[in-house]
């Protein structure tokens, strides 16, 4: 019984930390709030394309928006 999903984009944190909305993103993007949803609990991911949209939209850096892969050395 796996519960846990595997978190590949921090969207989610990145809208909270900019304090926007999951509607204000699929207003600027022109997406179904339930696209951006989905891109927020990582049920589904959005595409490369979408990604850089997405950063621009929020003055980001699309790095900022996904999980490393790296884990921390420290």
């Amino acid at each position: 019984m796996e519960n846990s999903r595997k978190q590949y984009n921090r969207l989610k944190a990145v809208l909270a930390d900019k304090g926007k909305t999951n509607l204000w993103l699929a207003d600027q993007l022109n997406v179904n709030k339930t696209t951006v949803s989905k891109w927020c609990t990582n049920d589904i991911q959005p595409t490369m394309e979408s990604l850089f949209r997405i950063a621009d939209v929020l003055d980001a850096d699309v790095r900022e928006l996904l999980v490393s892969n790296r884990k921390n050395n420290n």
